[in-house]
């Protein structure tokens, strides 16, 4: 029996949700949720997600049943990610006959997963407060 576009549409609502219900357990953050859809602007299927430097994550989540697309997928993801100014994108798509979140596969180019080890790259300057100008600010 092949898909219909409800069925298949159905079954990957059911596993983004069920996927980001465990994320959000396994990392104890409330902050991660599925993300509305946003068309050619789309940033990815869930927000909230953080390296451990604290740079955003973009997820994508793909169910297939079983079948991989793999450049599709990653160019995907990258664009997504750049929608969203995130320097992570990455592909958590269903293993077939695996129906356990933490037992699903992670498709990512081997740069975004150099970043990702390093704990993303952080656009933000960092600021290093001067010393001297800290106490000045302190003495009266």
């Amino acid at each position: 029996m092949t898909r219909s576009r409800t069925t298949a549409k159905q079954a990957g609502t059911r596993f983004e949700t069920q996927h980001v219900t465990w994320l959000a357990e396994r990392l104890n953050d409330d902050r991660i949720e599925r993300r509305r859809q946003s068309g050619a602007n789309d940033r990815g299927d869930v927000t909230g997600v953080r390296t451990i430097a604290g740079a955003r994550t973009v997820i994508e989540l793909k169910d297939y049943g079983g079948t991989v697309h793999v450049a599709d997928w990653l160019r995907q993801a990258e664009v997504e990610a750049a929608n969203d100014d995130a320097p992570i994108g990455v592909v958590v798509f269903k293993r077939r006959g695996i129906t356990d979140p933490a037992a699903q596969a992670v498709l990512m180019t081997t740069e975004t997963f150099a970043r990702l080890l390093e704990g993303g790259v952080s656009s933000a300057p960092v600021i290093i407060d001067d010393p001297h100008t800290v106490i000045a600010d302190v003495l009266p």
